[in-house]
C-alpha cells in the first residue's frame, strides 16, 4: 500500500487506454483517495471511467486555459480534503499544424495553443496545488524526451523540452516546500492523444528494436503507471528535478542492434585456407 492516505489529484484521464487512467488504478489499489478532472465534452468520457475507477470517485471542471478555472480547483480541494499529497498532469495538445512534419509552416497561434496546454498548464496546475500541499507532496508530469529532434512530433517536441525545463525549474521553487516535481518519459504508448500524431506508428515499431529491455505500444501502460506512483510515494524522498525514463532503455542506445551475421559470412579467407 504505497499511497495509503494519500490524496492525489489526476488530469487527463480520458478512456481506460489513457496513461492517466493507469495511474489513477494503481493509485487507488496502492491505498490512495483521487480525484479527477475533465472539461466540456469531454467530461464525460472522464466521469465514464471515474466510476469505472471507483464508484464515487469526484470529477472537477478543469479547462487548463482558463485561469479561473484553477482558483476553483484550489477552493474545491480545499473544501473537499483540506489538503492534496500528489498531483498528476496528464494533459497535453497540439493543433494539427503544428505536428507531422510541418514545422516550418506552422503559425504561432498553433505553437502557442500548443505551448499553453502542453507546457505552462503544468506551472498552473503547481500553483493551484502548491498551498495546499502542507506536508510537502508531489508532482509529477507525462512527458516525452526531447533531448532529441524526433521526425513528425515537431512543435509538441519544443513543448516537451520546455515541460522539463518547467519542471526543473519549478523543483527549484518549490523544494523548499517540501515539493517535489519530476517528469516521466514514456516510450510511445496507444493513447488517444498518440493516434492524433501523424505517423505514430513508424515511430511506435521502430522502438522495440532499439530498446534493451523490449518496448509494447500496447502492453507498456502498467510500466508507467507504476513508476508514476513510485514517484507520488514517500519511497523518493530527495528526488527532485528529475526526467525518469520509462522506455525499455531506448534513451540509452545510440542505435539500434546491428545484424553482423551476413558481414561476416562475406568476410574473404585468409590466403592459403
Amino acid at each position: 500500500m504505497l499511497l495509503q492516505g494519500k490524496k492525489i489529484l489526476i488530469t487527463g484521464v480520458l478512456t481506460p487506454q489513457s496513461l492517466a487512467y493507469g495511474i489513477a488504478e494503481h493509485a487507488l489499489a496502492q491505498g490512495a483517495e483521487i480525484i479527477l478532472t475533465g472539461f466540456g465534452r469531454a467530461r464525460s468520457l472522464t466521469e465514464r471511467s471515474a466510476k469505472r475507477l471507483k464508484p464515487g470517485t469526484e470529477v472537477l471542471e478543469l479547462d487548463v486555459v482558463q485561469p479561473a478555472h484553477f482558483t476553483a480547483l484550489t477552493e474545491a480541494l480545499k473544501q473537499k480534503w483540506g489538503r492534496v499529497d500528489g498531483a498528476v498532469h496528464s494533459v497535453a495538445y497540439a493543433p494539427e499544424d503544428a505536428l507531422g512534419g510541418n514545422f516550418l509552416n506552422t503559425p504561432w497561434e498553433s505553437v502557442q495553443t500548443a505551448f499553453r496546454v502542453s507546457t505552462f498548464s503544468l506551472k498552473e496546475l503547481a500553483v493551484a496545488v502548491a498551498p495546499l500541499m502542507t506536508n510537502g507532496g508531489s508532482i509529477v508530469t507525462l512527458d516525452f524526451d526531447n533531448r532529441i529532434a524526433w521526425p513528425i512530433y515537431d512543435w509538441m517536441g519544443v513543448c516537451k523540452a520546455a515541460l522539463e525545463a518547467t519542471v526543473r525549474y519549478l523543483a527549484r521553487d518549490l523544494g523548499p516546500k517540501g515539493i517535489r516535481v519530476n517528469s516521466l518519459a514514456a516510450g510511445p504508448l496507444s493513447t488517444i492523444a498518440a493516434k492524433g500524431i501523424p505517423g505514430f506508428k513508424s515511430l511506435e515499431q521502430g522502438w522495440g528494436k532499439q530498446a534493451p529491455l523490449g518496448w509494447s505500444a500496447k502492453d507498456s501502460h502498467d510500466m508507467v503507471a507504476k513508476t508514476a506512483c513510485a514517484l507520488l510515494s514517500d519511497w523518493l524522498p530527495s528526488t527532485t528535478g528529475e526526467q525518469v525514463h520509462v522506455d525499455g532503455g531506448y534513451h540509452a542506445i545510440g542505435a539500434p542492434p546491428v545484424d553482423t551475421s551476413a558481414e561476416q559470412a562475406e568476410e574473404p579467407r585468409p590466403a592459403g585456407e
